[in-house]
């Protein structure tokens, strides 16, 4: 089998495009298209846009034989495969909303995906649910429990007549999709998004943020139903026609060098990830993996979190390096499923840009005084942020205060923005929308961020802060120290607050640790304390605890929120260790 080719003509004529049905016809003039790789790292599936397109529509008709309104609500367990974006597409030209749902099932957590999915199902109201063989069981049970019409995998539709009534596309002010937030804070929300909203979107990124170029190839590892996964680096790269190439989220988790072999393979030039992966990737190398590789050829690296740590990228870099990848190739980037994806591009080719504050000026006075790095070792101590860059085209921010006042220059406060892909609404939810978006437009996005110049840079999520004494403590700057240990991976400490007997906050650090011997345990957890105090001034409960007790979101961060309700829930059955 033979890989999509990338070589095409690139007119940038995404420009005209209303409407996914109208870039996906536009697409299929050419000969580019999706590639799908499995755990060995082979090539298992061809997807041309053109197929694509052929099969969108012959589903289509299928869809609208189940004689269902127009903007029926699809639910498609979105993993990576063929049939998710076939299923996809045919909704957009039945006229039907497609609504990904998470393909992701912890170990010994079934039963809980099966009522997560039934949650999802009854909070978009589908009335069609369809999976691959792998989650159907578990699709078909949440299903039975739902006024669901018609649920099954690709084959029970392909069982379907064909309609024979024409086809009327989602129009450009219809809603092009639901996204289910990743919950980090709370249980997902169906953001809607229209066909204007994500098209601007993605004209945006393709212009403005990665530059698209005749020739680049995209690869991705990120789930389809995640916003960096879905708009990122599946919809946009069809709205440009370029290639991309895709590995399974279980797969890349398991083997994360195949990453970046199908990158050196087909030299790919534009790949995303939250950091955490980039550190997998590396710390799974061997040495004599890197002259295997050829990266060279690696442009756009992007990095999307809340919050990006420098450390794991300096790490990545330096270890291929041999295998010619260029720091200057990362490019972070901030953005949200409420504004289909991205608010905030840095600097393409400039690399990761930091921004170094005076800490205690932050936690005391949340200023964000800069420190200049040649008189940093006479300064008080450093704080370091990754500068997010500036806004796209069309974007507005404003940084305000809890009273709603707009914040100056480099003082922290929650960001809100406007702009033209801003969601219109959370699905079924008005009261959640309107504590978010306001009637002229404005999002507040929950993330507490500051202006250095014309660029953004996020320091954390406003309901994550740790209030003591006085001071606003970020909970990632817990969880980094943490995670600093060789014994702990990147990912598997979460930090929250709980109330103390004054009512006051009180600082929790749950760690999944693998270490077994109690002494190396003990001995783990009071230098992770000492760290604690000595770096932010405070004292934490800290729990080690087994794998897998973490509640992760969708998109697998862990969910403080979550897992904060279940240690309270569950506090006076616990024994938390602390020295």
């Amino acid at each position: 089998m033979k890989a999509t080719p990338t070589t095409h003509d690139l007119p940038l004529l995404f420009k005209g495009f209303s409407t996914l049905a109208d870039a996906l016809d536009y697409a299929a003039q050419g000969d580019t298209g999706y590639n799908f790789y499995s755990g060995q790292g082979k090539l298992y599936a061809t997807l041309p846009y053109a197929k694509l397109r052929g099969d969108a529509l012959t589903l289509a008709k299928k869809l609208l034989s189940l004689d269902l309104p127009r903007g029926t609500r699809v639910a498609i367990v979105a993993d990576t495969h063929p049939d998710f974006v076939r299923f996809f597409f045919a909704c957009q030209y039945a006229g039907f909303t497609p609504v990904p749902l998470p393909a992701t099932i912890q170990l010994s957590g079934q039963q809980e995906y099966t009522n997560q999915l039934q949650r999802l199902l009854s909070i978009c109201q589908a009335e069609i649910a369809i999976a691959n063989d792998d989650f159907l069981p578990f699709l078909i049970e949440a299903a039975a429990r739902q006024n669901i019409r018609f649920a099954g995998n690709s084959q029970t539709f392909e069982n379907l007549p064909e309609s024979s009534a024409p086809l009327q596309p989602l129009r450009a002010d219809e809603l092009a999709y639901l996204q289910y937030t990743s919950g980090s804070t709370r249980f997902p929300r169906g953001v809607m998004i229209s066909q204007e909203a994500v098209l601007s979107n993605t004209r945006l990124i393709i212009q403005h943020g990665v530059q698209v170029r005749d020739g680049d190839r995209a690869m991705s590892w990120l789930p389809f139903y995640h916003d960096m996964g879905l708009v990122g680096l599946l919809l946009t790269p069809l709205v440009c026609q370029i290639s991309v190439d895709y590995l399974n989220t279980r797969h890349f988790a398991m083997r994360p060098r195949l990453w970046l072999k199908i990158m050196s393979e087909n030299r790919a030039t534009i790949s995303f990830s939250p950091p955490f992966g980039y550190d997998l990737a590396a710390r799974r190398l061997r040495d004599d993996d890197l002259a295997g590789y050829d990266l060279r050829h690696w442009r756009v690296a992007g990095v999307g979190a809340e919050m990006i740590h420098t450390e794991a990228l300096a790490f990545f870099a330096d270890r291929l390096q041999p295998s010619g990848f260029d720091a200057h190739a990362f490019l972070p980037c901030y953005g949200m499923a409420e504004c289909a994806l991205a608010v905030c591009f840095g600097q393409l080719g400039a690399g990761v840009q930091v921004d170094r504050v005076d800490a205690e000026q932050l936690a005391s006075h949340q200023k964000a005084l800069a420190i200049d790095p040649e008189v940093e070792n006479c300064a008080p101590r450093a704080k370091v942020f990754t500068n997010c860059g500036s806004l796209l085209p069309g974007y507005v921010l404003e940084i305000r205060d809890e009273q709603g006042r707009i914040l100056p220059e480099r003082q922290c406060g929650t960001l809100f923005v406007r702009g033209p892909s801003v969601m219109s609404g959370y699905f079924g939810n008005p009261e959640a929308t309107r504590e978010v978006l306001s009637p002229d437009g404005w999002l507040n996005t929950g993330d507490i961020a500051y202006l250095a110049g014309a660029n953004v840079v996020i320091i954390g999520r406003s309901k994550d802060v740790i209030i003591i004494n006085g001071r606003n403590i970020l909970p990632q700057d817990i969880e980094y120290l943490a995670e600093s240990q060789p014994e702990i991976r990147t990912g598997d400490a979460t930090a929250f607050p709980v109330p103390n007997p004054q009512m006051s906050d009180q600082a929790v650090l749950l760690v999944e640790c693998r270490e077994n011997d109690e002494q190396k345990r003990q001995d783990l957890i009071k230098k992770i304390n000492q760290l604690v105090r000595a770096e932010l001034g405070i004292d934490c409960i800290i729990e080690l605890v087994a794998r897998n007790t973490l509640i992760r979101t969708t998109s697998g961060k862990p969910s403080r929120h979550s897992t904060r309700n279940d240690y309270l829930q569950n506090m006076l059955q616990l024994n938390p260790a602390t020295s």
